[in-house]
């Protein structure tokens, strides 16, 4: 089973207290596992991934998920037999190891170790993981996050002022819009942006005139997604089905390359996110930051996006997901030294 190393280090030579391995964190989705193997002061020692997601074990069921795990860290833990071993993600959903069921908005670090669950390794090693996150408004459409909440725990473990208010934007397949208040998911709303797009590129007539393997020159891209952006600014109700047939119209009457289409396509989709999600903002408190969680080049794409909204973000963070988990963990009592707690100290901009 192949194993990527990202960094390391030398679990012989690491020192007392702050050096010393603490835990074992898995960052388990649908296409991939990452670990990281931490100190007791939520530092990765070393971090590694492999492409076993829960979708894409070697064998079906509990073997499946035991194997992608000694795949991964078989020497941490046997190396370290009695560190505390935690997980997040779809490795908790129906289709994962052990279902963990959703808790219900508000929730933290707290909450989610109160309601882990819990499987057993076939040697006999206990692994806590974290549930996801039900947000059912009274009147109106359910929604929920998993392993959202846990990047959301270690983007607040960063600086105290974003736990007591804050709203993240988490862009990706399913982009989430988040409202944080005393430190707590208080509600939020899902945006279907990265799929959509996605869907709409390989499966739809808007895709038959994007050339494949050909790049935009820059000033057409830069063009095309600002027009996707100006697009969805100006749109009034219901507007967005007419705009996406643009992305076909615009290329037939040769008034955008085909190569920069897509680049339309994903300007009017993000306009659209933006529109709504600002709209949460605005409800919020004045002044309340607004974070950015996810990979570098999509959210610095965000960026553009809300720079055309005259709104800067006021961080834009990457991965969070191991400070999560290391404070999943504390939560739990498994590193009983340890506060969960957000540090006033240290901030990510």
């Amino acid at each position: 089973m192949e194993r990527s190393v990202t960094s390391s280090a030398s679990l012989s030579s690491a020192g007392a207290s702050s050096g010393s391995p603490a835990l074992i964190a898995l960052d388990w989705g649908t296409s991939s596992l990452r670990g990281f193997l931490m100190d007791g002061s939520a530092r990765v020692l070393a971090e590694r991934s492999n492409a076993h997601g829960i979708q894409n074990l070697s064998e079906a069921g509990a073997a499946g998920f035991e194997a992608a795990l000694a795949g991964l860290c078989d020497d941490w833990l046997d190396i370290r037999p009695t560190l505390p071993v935690v997980a997040g993600g779809m490795v908790g959903s129906a289709q994962g190891w052990v279902e963990a069921p959703y808790v219900t908005t508000p929730a933290d670090a707290t909450v989610l170790a109160d309601n882990a669950a819990q499987v057993m390794t076939a040697a006999g090693r206990p692994i806590l993981i974290a549930p996801g996150v039900l947000h059912d408004p009274v009147g109106g459409i359910p929604d929920v996050m998993r392993g959202e909440e846990i990047q959301i725990a270690g983007a607040l473990a960063e600086d105290s002022g974003w736990a007591r208010d804050a709203c993240i934007a988490m862009p990706g397949t399913h982009s989430k819009w988040v409202r944080i208040a005393d430190g707590r998911i208080m509600g939020f709303s899902t945006f279907m942006t990265g799929e959509l797009f996605a869907v709409l590129k390989a499966h739809s007539l808007l895709g038959r005139l994007m050339p494949a393997g050909l790049d935009a020159k820059p000033e057409d891209e830069k063009a095309a997604f600002d027009t996707g952006i100006q697009t969805a600014q100006s749109a009034g109700p219901g507007d967005l089905p007419h705009q996406l047939f643009a992305t076909r119209t615009l290329g037939l009457t040769k008034r955008m390359p085909p190569e920069a289409l897509a680049h339309y396509l994903s300007g009017l989709l993000i306009g659209h996110e933006l529109r709504s999600g600002l709209a949460l903002l605005t409800e919020m408190p004045a002044g309340t930051p607004l974070l950015l969680i996810g990979d570098p080049g999509l959210c610095r794409r965000y960026s553009r996006a809300l720079a055309a909204f005259g709104t800067t973000p006021t961080a834009q963070l990457g991965n969070t997901a191991p400070r999560g988990l290391f404070q999943f963990a504390a939560a739990a009592g498994l590193l009983p030294s340890v506060s969960a707690s957000p540090s006033s100290t240290e901030s990510t901009s």
